[in-house]
């Protein structure tokens, strides 16, 4: 039988080593790449919505002296706050204490609701390019931001 030599050679050792290194350092790129693509897209998902917002103009009419409408009906500011009062009376009248939370909790929802539902956003006039810019900057970011977050690995 033929011997095999085992031996190999100290050159052949340093290019493995040598591509070896730099198929890691290709790695760690492509890692650290993600990253800055990530904080990129969210720099500017951040910085559209930051426009986005600065472009609405909010107003409410709570506290005007105004008739609320809830559906159909028209209900004076104050008489929304009845059911907290009453809740507040039952706390003090009844032993148990449970239809007292809950018209209590009936009366904040409904202040909530109220207040939520006399809010009025209106758009702020701008010009066709910043209406583009803070739209695009804000697609492209969060693109960008799920293209990283879903990735194959």
């Amino acid at each position: 039988m033929k011997e095999t030599n085992h031996e190999t050679k100290p050159e052949s050792n340093v290019s493995k080593l040598y591509e070896e290194m730099e198929a890691r350092s290709a790695a760690h790129k492509r890692e650290s790449n993600e990253l800055l693509r990530f904080f990129g897209g969210l720099l500017l998902f951040g910085a559209g919505m930051y426009m986005i917002f600065q472009n609405l103009v909010i107003s409410s009419s709570w506290g005007m002296g105004s008739i609320f409408r809830i559906g159909g009906f028209n209900v004076p500011n104050g008489t929304i706050m009845i059911p907290i009062l009453i809740g507040i009376a039952l706390l003090f009248l009844c032993d148990r204490k449970l239809w007292g939370w809950l018209f209590i909790a009936v009366g904040i929802v409904i202040v909530i609701a109220a207040v939520i539902l006399s809010v009025n956003i209106h758009w702020r006039t701008s010009n066709g390019w910043t209406f583009f810019i803070m739209f695009a900057m804000t697609v492209a970011g969060g693109a960008m931001m799920l293209r990283e977050l879903f990735r194959s690995k």
